[in-house]
């Protein structure tokens, strides 16, 4: 097989580089082309009808204040409180997210927040700008990764209902990449925004490289969710990521943390610090596994007792080999995975194992509820160490025995989920799970209150506590103060 180097130096020898750069140039051109016309049209379309009311964040308290030293931006107005302090409006979010909502799972943290968020302000979602550069030497997952992501560009801007649009901008990914192509990255989101009304916007950074645009963009103020340890991500560079991370520590007002270790490492150097970890829609979990009959089709012809794990089979997360051993030694048991799966084709060829494939984020209570436990095999890095997954909340709420190899953040839920360490002992708790199985409702109550709602409310009080408030918020607070007086 040729190496990369010698075929650049081949294309390079025939004069074909350089077309072949136009090219690309030519093909960049065509999807900014794309994006812009996507943006015009819906400026000219009136917005789709909103759909049935979503959650009411209801207005936040006032907890303390920290003192801040940041100078207020100059394009954002102040007020002053009924405290006296300044206070800060926005009057919609800008989320630079860690996913694609073309492709990606919807129930992530930053995709639930934003469904709170746009109850109150208009929201925009900026899929992931990327952390990493694809690679030839992931073989298939290159061709998948650079095709999906391009499929992603031409959708460019959309509204998807009134309050809420997903916006796909031209970038590059990469040190070099982000460079060449923050400016453009810049304008894109900036005529995004002013289609939906915002002027003044929360920036939500998930994804550490938005950091090159943020102010950019006139922000009122910033916040940081890092609910991952992004920089030992696979592939990604430590060094690049490490230094958009600490950045964002200095320049974000809220840094929202997910994972008790990574907060307890890194809260005192950020300028303000909350563990609001994730939530879960509890009625759409909690009542799939209350149902029955009521299994998928590709689910039902599978022979019980079902051991389950849903979410991405990647190497980054997943151990395969703990996965295939835990499998030979219960073959009394079937085991499904439902997710998408970057493996190489044949990692595992066993009788008792079904892969389903990746689901729709609503369909996957289902999934769970058909299964009789269901599996967290992590395997061992600096990621899972400082993880907190969501589906650790969503299989509570399904009210099925769990068993995952250890990680810090189930220190929270002892007597909830069993630990093994090895293939043997997850055998041993599989077959203790499915012959003496936990009662649903005491799985259920531990999460019972974790909802999606009570963290949007955890996070305006956060805000609030300084002086950042969404708009609407102000000018409610502000009517409801000149209903008093005249009272």
């Amino acid at each position: 097989m040729r190496r990369c180097e010698d075929v650049g130096a081949s294309l390079a020898r025939d004069g074909v580089h350089e077309e072949s750069r136009a090219a690309a140039e030519r093909g960049r051109l065509r999807l900014s082309a794309s994006y812009f016309r996507s943006l015009l049209d819906c400026i000219r379309r009136p917005p789709p009808q909103r759909r049935a009311p979503g959650i009411d964040l209801p207005p936040t308290g006032g907890a303390a204040k920290k003192k801040d030293t940041m100078v207020t931006p100059e394009a954002e107005p102040v007020s002053i409180d009924s405290d006296g302090a300044a206070q800060r409006t926005f009057d919609g979010v800008i989320c630079f997210g860690g996913n694609d909502w073309w492709y990606h799972n919807r129930g992530h943290y930053d995709l639930q927040m934003m469904r709170e968020l746009r109850e109150r302000v208009p929201v925009l979602y900026v899929n992931s700008i990327g952390i990493r550069v694809p690679t030839l030497g992931e073989g298939g997952m290159f061709f998948t990764r650079v095709l999906r992501k391009l499929k992603s560009f031409t959708k460019g801007f959309v509204r998807i209902e009134e309050n809420f649009a997903v916006a796909s901008p031209i970038t590059i990914p990469g040190a070099v990449g982000m460079h060449l192509s923050k400016g453009i990255l810049a304008t894109q989101v900036r005529l995004s925004a002013r289609t939906l009304g915002i002027h003044r916007p929360l920036i939500w950074v998930t994804c550490p490289s938005a950091v090159e645009v943020v102010d950019s963009l006139s922000p009122a103020a910033v916040v940081y969710e890092r609910t991952d340890r992004w920089e030992a991500f696979p592939d990604a560079d430590p060094e690049l990521i490490t230094g958009y991370h600490q950045r964002l520590q200095s320049r974000a007002d809220l840094a929202l943390y997910c994972s008790t270790q990574l907060v307890e490492e890194e809260g005192a150097d950020c300028r303000r610090a909350a563990y609001i970890d994730h939530g879960v829609d509890f009625d759409l979990f909690a009542s799939a596994g209350s149902r029955e009959g009521d299994e998928p089709a590709d689910l039902r012809p599978i022979p019980r007792p079902r051991a389950g794990f849903v979410g991405a089979i990647d190497a980054s997360t997943f151990d395969p080999e703990l996965f295939v051993e835990l499998a030979r030694q219960v073959p009394e048991v079937q085991f499904v995975l439902v997710g998408g799966c970057s493996l190489e084709s044949g990692w595992v060829d066993l009788p008792n194992v079904t892969l389903l494939g990746q689901k729709p984020y609503e369909e996957v209570a289902r999934y769970m509820a058909g299964c009789d436990v269901l599996l967290m095999p992590w395997n061992k890095s600096d990621w899972i160490a400082a993880c907190n997954p969501i589906k650790l909340k969503e299989y509570l709420a399904v009210g099925r025995p769990v068993v995952s190899t250890p990680f810090r953040e189930l220190d929270h839920y002892r007597g909830f989920i069993e630990k093994a360490a090895n293939a043997s002992e997850f055998a041993a708790c599989v077959r203790s799970a499915l012959r003496e199985p936990t009662a649903p409702e005491h799985l259920r109550a531990r999460v019972r209150g974790d909802t999606w709602r009570a963290k949007g409310d955890r996070l305006l009080a956060e805000l609030a506590a300084l002086s950042i408030v969404p708009e609407a918020h102000r000018r409610s607070a502000q009517g409801a103060g000149k209903s008093e007086q005249r009272a």
